[in-house]
């Protein structure tokens, strides 16, 4: 689906409060409330609005270590059996297949380094695993929510197409 401007920021609005009601969002970008509903309702059933959630910081619910691990697999690991393989791991918040020496990249988040290394040990023991490279987070320094690209940082306004 091509996005226009008017989606764009009814996005960005959305994406800056989920909970905003269509006629703050319409006042925002220029519509009446019932128009705003209308695309939001045209964006999910496109797939270009996926859902709506919370966003809930990690170390309220007590996972405050976290660590990118690189996966080097065994010869040609298809990326489903690694997504398969990595999804029993609730740690695993994130995994990507990735360019470079390694072939994917897992983002975990954990209580603690022990906890870490407890989970890599057990991806490491996944029959397909050859080897695995961490690093540990020391601290974020940009941390932005999904969609937040849609918007300029330096201004707030939208981001150019």
């Amino acid at each position: 689906m091509e996005l226009d401007q008017l989606d764009r920021d009814i996005i960005a609005a959305l994406v800056e409060d989920a909970r905003a009601t269509y006629a703050e969002i319409g006042h925002q970008v220029g519509l009446s409330a019932s128009a705003v509903k209308r695309r939001v309702d045209r964006l999910r059933e496109s797939g270009a609005i996926t859902g709506f959630s919370a966003r809930v910081a990690p170390r309220a619910l007590g996972w405050t270590t976290e660590a990118y691990v690189e996966l080097f697999c065994q010869g040609k690991t298809k990326p489903s059996d690694i997504a398969m393989a990595v999804a029993k791991f609730p740690e695993v918040v994130a995994a990507a297949t990735i360019t470079g020496e390694a072939d994917a990249l897992l983002h975990i988040r954990a209580t603690d380094v022990r906890h870490v290394e407890r989970v890599i040990e057990r991806i490491a023991a996944e029959a397909f695993v050859v080897r695995t490279k961490s690093s540990i987070v020391l601290s974020r320094l940009v941390d932005l929510p999904p969609g937040a690209a849609l918007t300029d940082p330096r201004t707030g306004s939208p981001a150019p197409r």
